[in-house]
């Protein structure tokens, strides 16, 4: 397992990437897709700042990203990518959205790579990693363009099929990752929504939906 830590962390430093968690985020844009030029991009636990500049990137000139979090992150971005706009803020405070909409009224997609301060507790740190995930998704429930993307990390346990059940009456498609990159021991994946549906009323019908972990990114 040290030697996937350390490929993943010597690739990052030869990107010029600040963390090796970029190549999640990659793994999962090169099979779905979902980040496009032209993207308004809402980073939620960006620091220290790689999923935003691999964002900022993708999305291009005429895109645009937005980083939050709770710790400073003032990374440059690469020739021809989206400016960023770094925010310090905590994502429970209400005014937040309020910040956010003055840069942009709502956003294509959003990701997030939050995650809690771990106790060793399996239950503590899931239900933390719960209450974490729920916010953005409240979030992503507020700002999310219609046929937005949402892409977020968590830690698996006995309350989890529950968020991902409450996430198929929100999207499209939902899908569970475990990119490569990821430590096989880990509990950590991703959950990727795509296609938001603005709730107007009760869904009905058969939603496409995908609850089997996906492995094979």
């Amino acid at each position: 397992m040290r030697k996937v830590k350390d490929f993943y962390y010597q690739k990052a430093k030869q990107d010029k990437y600040p963390a090796r968690s970029i190549y999640k985020l990659e793994e999962a844009q090169k099979k779905y897709h979902f980040l496009r030029r032209g993207d308004s991009v809402l980073d939620l636990g960006c620091c220290p700042g790689s999923w935003s500049l691999y964002a900022s990137e993708l999305v291009g000139e005429k895109g645009v990203v937005v980083g939050v979090d709770l710790q400073e992150t003032a990374k440059v971005p690469r020739a021809g990518g989206a400016p960023i706009h770094w925010i310090m803020a905590d994502i429970m405070a209400p005014e937040l959205v309020v910040q956010l909409r003055k840069i942009r009224p709502a956003f294509k997609v959003l990701i997030s790579d939050l995650a809690p301060k771990t106790t060793g507790n399996r239950w503590a740190d899931h239900q933390q990693s719960l209450n974490l995930i729920r916010q953005t998704l409240v979030m992503a429930e507020t700002l999310l363009h219609e046929k937005g993307h949402f892409l977020c990390k968590a830690f698996q346990g006995e309350d989890f099929p529950v968020f991902v059940a409450e996430m198929q009456t929100h999207f499209e498609m939902v899908k569970v990752l475990k990119p490569k990159s990821s430590r096989t021991e880990s509990r950590e994946v991703f959950i990727l929504g795509m296609g938001f549906k603005k709730m107007k009323s009760e869904p009905s019908g058969t939603i496409a939906v995908s609850t089997q972990l996906d492995v094979s990114l």
